[in-house]
């Protein structure tokens, strides 16, 4: 288990020189033919200041780490500015894994349990039959079991370690050996088949059921590595297709014979608990493992299409940290005005969107800026997805009868302060969310709607009378989440017309330069990289309520919030236009209406 180091070094003043603690191991002060020191070279060239330096190694005397990845685990180096320093401390050269690609000759010659303990990506086997290695630290002990490893005269070359790790996880593919699998499974099968009467077989069911297992497992560890939400099993007419869900967007990854599809999903759903003779009726389940050493949470559901079950397997890596609200993308005027409102001794707080907006993340990210000990804070969620320390959560189990109308009903009985509602699905929970705002309670929720102005009238439809919502309701913050240009292979490109003629319709400043990610390693060829929120946020004003009230439409409503300040969805993806964040076409994609 890794120490968690809670150090936080700054960029200090000039302080007078003293002498430096001995390092824990002499491999950490190792001289080049120059004879500098790893630590004398960054104080040099003014990454790190002396102050830093001591500190570090003071703390290296404790726990034995490198000097290097030290400094950059404490914030006082960035990795790429120490693989820099280690190619000239060590006289290697530096690779730019954001171009160069593995070679497969040169993958193969070095197993993936050996690349990921070195932190090592082999790239090429140049003419003279040397293996080039880039490494995250260029040691000689490195270099020795790589050369065992491979059988192979080895040259190393030196990348930041955050760069190798990304370039294994998108080289070493965990569905290389799918194949394998699915051969086993097809000749277990006509084994099975070819029995005329009922003696024992020479495949035992276990037997038969292994490469199913095994191919369910490297697609869920590919599907971590790769940074996937969904994964979507998908039966079809002569293959079942696989799909995963990667910042937003599906991608094709695989394709097994129709055969296997009906055990695939069998398998996936004894992971979930759920009936495995039930074919008919769509079901959910839900289960945890450890992929990768990290915990991972997959809920399941299950529905019937005309060539059989289709199954999709939501993701949620539980070592992610959690998010917080000033990270999620909000402008700083949003957001300081949203922490406000979250403040609120009561009324109520809604986060609106579709399927996969990043609604929960916002409500998470939410209640723990809020948490305090002076406060009792409830929820009641589908499921619960991040465990947060000092605060009650009830899980939904309808079978059971605990339902989100119900669970309400014993919350309001435990004397909370805030409440939070996973989503609003029905009638009853509504009513009962907006009670309780009424009653001096603070309440955050989700609800499914297009925008803010819709959401009021979600409220409405459900039944909920209008001077209920206009009393209960402090403020609605709609949302999406659009892909980001990718850093690293960032390039202008000229937009299309039809791109052009949206950017200036709907109001995008005049901009010489438009960036768009051309593909690399580090994106896996897509141009985008992570995700970042747009939101748009809705104050419901005495000006509102009184629309309200009057079951004003929701273009009037809109217009008025429009009118006191409230920036639209698709400003603010012009916005990250302008600044270069993301594409005209991302914000087509994610958030135009017509």
């Amino acid at each position: 288990m890794a120490v968690r180091r809670t150090s936080v070094l700054r960029k200090a003043t000039p302080v007078p020189e003293e002498p430096l603690p001995k390092a824990s191991e002499p491999r950490d002060l190792e001289v080049h033919a120059g004879g500098s020191r790893i630590g004398e070279l960054l104080v040099q060239k003014q990454l790190v200041s002396r102050h830093q330096l001591i500190e570090a190694l003071l703390q290296q005397t404790g726990d034995g780490s490198r000097l290097g990845q030290l400094l950059v685990d404490l914030g006082a180096l960035s990795d790429r500015d120490l693989a820099e320093v280690l190619a000239e401390q060590k006289g290697v050269a530096l690779a730019d894994l954001r171009r160069q690609r593995p070679d497969p000759k040169a993958v193969n010659a070095i197993p993936e349990r050996v690349a990921r303990e070195l932190i090592a990506v082999p790239l090429r086997i140049d003419a003279d039959g040397v293996l080039e290695v880039v490494v995250a630290d260029p040691t000689t002990r490195a270099e020795r079991q790589l050369t065992e490893a491979s059988g192979m005269n080895v040259r190393l070359l030196v990348a930041p370690a955050s760069d190798v790790v990304r370039v294994i996880d998108t080289t070493y593919r965990a569905l290389t050996a799918i194949e394998t699998q699915v051969k086993a499974f097809t000749a277990s099968d006509v084994l099975r088949k070819a029995a005329a009467a009922p003696i024992q077989q020479a495949v035992t069911a276990t037997e038969a059921d292994a490469p199913v297992i095994q191919v369910v497992n490297m697609v869920l560890v590919q599907a971590l590595r790769d940074r996937a939400s969904d994964v979507h099993v998908e039966p079809q007419d002569d293959r079942v297709r696989i799909r995963f869900r990667i910042d937003g967007a599906l991608h094709d990854v695989l394709a097994v014979p129709a055969a296997m599809g009906p055990a695939l999903i069998s398998r996936i759903k004894i992971m979930g608990g759920m009936n495995i003779v039930e074919r008919r009726r769509p079901q959910d389940g839900q289960t945890s493992m450890t992929v990768d050493s990290r915990p991972l949470d997959i809920r399941i559901a299950s529905t019937p299409t005309i060539w059989g079950e289709k199954v999709t397997m939501r993701l949620l890596d539980k070592s992610k940290p959690l998010f917080k609200a000033a990270d999620l993308g909000m402008p700083p005027d949003t957001h300081e005005a949203w922490t406000k409102l979250v403040k609120s001794p009561f009324g109520m707080v809604v986060c609106v969107g579709p399927t996969g907006s990043g609604k929960t993340t916002t409500l998470y990210a939410t209640l723990s800026e809020i948490n305090s000990s002076e406060r009792n804070i409830m929820t009641i969620e589908d499921p619960v997805e991040y465990i947060l320390p000092s605060i009650n959560q009830i899980q939904i189990n309808e079978q059971a009868g605990v339902t989100f109308a119900d669970g309400l009903k014993s919350i309001l009985r435990q004397d909370p302060d805030v409440i939070l509602v996973g989503e609003v699905r029905d009638a009853d929970t509504a009513r009962i969310a907006v009670q309780s705002a009424l009653t001096g309670h603070l309440v955050l929720s989700s609800l499914h709607a297009t925008d803010t102005a819709a959401a009021l009238h979600r409220f409405l439809d459900m039944g909920i009378e209008a001077f209920l919502v206009a009393s209960s309701v402090v403020a609605i913050v709609g949302q999406r989440l659009v892909r980001r240009t990718c850093e690293s292979c960032k390039v202008p490109y000229a937009p299309t017309e039809e791109e052009l003629a949206f950017y200036t319709e709907a109001g995008g400043r005049p901009k010489r330069k438009f960036w768009i990610g051309e593909g690399c390693n580090f994106c896996a060829g897509t141009g985008y990289s992570d995700r970042i929120g747009v939101y748009e946020l809705l104050r419901v004003t005495p000006e509102v309520k009184r629309l309200i009230v009057g079951w004003a439409t929701q273009e009037e409503i809109r217009r008025l919030a429009i009118q006191q300040g409230m920036r639209t969805l698709v400003e603010e993806g012009l916005n990250l236009v302008q600044r270069d964040i993301t594409t005209i076409s991302e914000i087509i994609r994610v958030i135009y209406a017509t």
